[in-house]
């Protein structure tokens, strides 16, 4: 592939609900452009963008692939990304690094909850965008509803450029909105004129009033003037097009098919004529020499800086990290800083990745994506720049995995390998988290959703040749006292020789402190247990607390006094007075009405105002307390509720269930709650086998 300066660069994002046809697409617009000269399917299996075993496997995108392609002298990298909502990591990726995107609307589906989505995304990062609707040659496939539907939702900044011509059923051509002219398809990438049929006048009216009001939204003059009743002449569409397509005020709506391609011309056009080119576009970073903003905004002439935004990290493709540069030009040969990783490499090869190919290049200009291979220490994130003059920018914006599952090695010795493998698969997914929970003795993977997850345990079995067992977590339950007692501890043991004896009465009661394990103090008089026996009492108690008599659960919030004793002056020792405070803890904890206690966590579910009931009704149910509700002025509600960390797991998939992929949620440890007593009861007797070895 040719090399392209800065303005000859379009970096493009599709974005849309799982399953609207974005892969399809992609592969269409290759097809027209003359990158494949043969169009692949997705139930084939053979697309440039969906190149993974588990994306064949699946039908489905899985990770974010790029795509470079070339039209009318101008370099376009699409990025493909995945559509259901698991796998959202990658699309903040690709959306970190985008200078403008394409959300692919269904004709036959209209707006779903992906493509409200991937327009909230585009609002976020201030992403000038186009609709391109799909599937237009399929049957029930409704121009006029998808656009009354983009209006209501999106608002006026919708302009449709085209109208869809059908005869006997089927899609044959375009009505020109903005000229007013006919079009129709002789083949995938070519049209003729074709005069606007009778039956298209209704619907062409609602479309161009549509792109008027889009037009007369840009400027004051123009709305006066549209409001007055005046017409816009071509050439003042296209001028105000142009002006604000790019700057975010208009939203241009094209349409077409995937399948077969038509429309995939019109699509690239408009992309080189309406989207801008990095140089419109700014950047800024950190230049840590000497600590001031370093205005990048893809500048050639200046130092070499560039963000890597993903990682791939393929047994079969290799390690490759995907950067876009932000100043200067990345050649081969080049020595290049890592301030991250305080490392410096030196390159061999630059590439571009056309899906799983790598084609080497000569250089990468400023605004470029491309790819180095093989920088062991390099993650996603990371900002690469030279040594003289190292540079750091911001990391993309990931979102939290919230949901987890339990996970075992299916055989046994393969701790290790999996280990391994899963850091790759976190190298290329920072939504994914393999976590060793210590405490419980169980390692944890985090994830958005169980798909995720899901997904994950089969490419460590196609990848890395490891299984693992998903199942539900243990949750971290805590034992306290809630009653003041008195006890007595004596151990006591002769077998010929120094015997052992140690005696101490102690009393127990609630701290008050549910921070900490215990507080000990000594109240004994007269020596009844010397100085030097103290501290392996407390050690007796220190050791007691790390597995309680109740269900061998870590305690909490006890306070233990030393009060009186006896001691024996040839087979007293340290060893003894220790045994002696662990039998009196028992005896005292058993007897002080214990009670376990449940990890409470405080959690946010941002959600539509109309699922609102739904989701309280669910949480009344998990034993949540709904504490009230915030709007977040953008149509949505903002639950905030304490809810048992049992009754989280598995939770994602549920709130997806109830407000159709609307809600999201977070939580954060609050704090300990005494758990109701079908849940100790059901607890104690799950854990019994634990208590007794313990005794043992």
């Amino acid at each position: 592939m040719n090399v392209y300066t800065t303005s000859k660069v379009r970096n493009v994002v599709l974005l849309g609900h799982g399953g609207c046809g974005k892969t399809t697409l992609v592969e269409a617009m290759a097809y027209v452009s003359g990158l494949v000269n043969r169009q692949g399917r997705v139930e084939d299996g053979n697309t440039v963008s969906d190149y993974d075993k588990e994306e064949i496997k699946r039908l489905f995108s899985i990770h974010t692939s790029v795509v470079p392609m070339e039209w009318e002298n101008t370099k376009i990298n699409v990025l493909d990304t995945p559509g259901y909502f698991d796998f959202v990591g990658e699309v903040e990726e690709a959306v970190s690094v985008a200078d403008a995107a394409v959300i692919v609307v269904s004709g036959k589906n209209g707006v779903e909850v992906g493509s409200i989505k991937a327009w909230e995304l585009c609002e976020k990062y201030n992403i000038p965008r186009m609709i391109f609707v799909t599937d237009m040659d399929l049957d029930h496939a409704s121009f006029r509803q998808a656009l009354e539907d983009m209006t209501e939702v999106f608002g006026k900044k919708v302009a449709p450029f085209h109208l869809p011509i059908r005869e006997n059923e089927k899609f044959v051509g375009f009505v020109n909105v903005v000229k007013m002219e006919g079009r129709r398809f002789i083949d995938v990438s070519k049209y003729e004129d074709f005069p606007i049929p009778d039956y298209s006048m209704e619907n062409l009216k609602v479309a161009r009033e549509t792109l008027l009001e889009a037009v007369a939204e840009t400027s004051e003059e123009y709305l006066d003037r549209y409001l007055a009743g005046d017409d816009f002449t071509p050439d003042e569409i296209l001028g105000s097009i142009r002006a604000h397509v790019r700057d975010g005020g208009m939203v241009p709506v094209l349409i077409g098919s995937g399948l077969t391609g038509i429309g995939a011309r019109m699509l690239l056009q408009g992309l080189v004529h309406y989207l801008p080119s990095p140089v419109e576009r700014s950047v800024a970073g950190l230049d840590l020499r000497t600590n001031e903003i370093f205005q990048a905004d893809y500048k050639e002439d200046k130092t070499f800086s560039a963000k890597v935004f993903k990682t791939i990290a393929d047994p079969f493709i290799g390690r490759y990290s995907l950067l876009k540069v932000c100043s200067g030009v990345l050649k081969p040969d080049m020595a290049i800083y890592n301030y991250d990783k305080d490392t410096e490499e030196k390159i061999s090869k630059v590439y571009i990745m056309q899906g799983k190919t790598p084609v080497e290049v000569k250089e990468l200009h400023a605004g470029d994506i491309g790819a180095v291979a093989k920088l062991s220490n390099t993650t996603t994130g990371d900002t690469l720049s030279t040594k003289a003059k190292p540079i750091t920018y911001g990391r993309p914006e990931i979102s939290i995995p919230y949901n987890y599952m339990r996970y075992k090695a299916k055989n046994k010795g393969d701790e290790d390998k999996i280990s391994g493998a899963l850091a790759k698969l976190m190298d290329e997914d920072l939504t994914l988290k393999a976590v060793n929970d210590t405490e419980n003795r169980q390692t944890l993977l985090y994830g958005i959703g169980d798909q995720q997850l899901e997904v994950a345990v089969s490419m460590l079995l196609n990848r890395y040749k490891v299984e693992i067992e998903l199942s539900k977590p243990k949750v971290a339950f805590r034992e306290t006292i809630r009653k003041k007692v008195k006890v007595q501890g004596k151990h006591k043991k002769q077998s010929g020789g120094h015997g052992q004896y140690g005696d101490v009465h102690m009393e127990f009661e609630p701290s008050g402190n549910l921070e900490a394990a215990y507080e000990f103090d000594e109240k004994v008089f007269g020596g009844a247990v010397p100085k030097n026996f103290f501290p392996a009492v407390e050690k007796g108690i220190q050791e007691s607390v790390l597995k309680g008599p109740l269900a061998a659960y870590p305690v909490v919030g006890v306070k233990a006094t030393l009060v009186d004793g006896s001691y024996h002056p040839v087979d007293s020792s340290e060893m003894a007075f220790k045994t002696a405070a662990k039998i009196a803890f028992k005896k005292g904890f058993m007897e002080a009405s214990p009670v376990l206690l449940e990890p409470i966590v405080s959690l946010k579910v941002t959600a539509p105002d109309k699922y609102t009931g739904d989701i309280m009704g669910d949480l009344n149910k998990r034993r949540g307390r709904v504490l009230g509700m915030v709007p977040d002025h953008k149509g949505n509600q903002i639950i905030e509720a304490d809810v048992p960390m049992a009754e989280i797991i598995g939770y994602s998939t549920e709130l997806r269930s109830m407000t159709g992929g609307m809600g999201n949620y977070s939580y954060t440890f609050n704090r300990y709650e005494q758990a109701p007593s079908d849940v100790q009861e059901k607890e104690i007797k799950e854990r019994a086998a634990k208590v007794e070895k313990i005794e043992e």
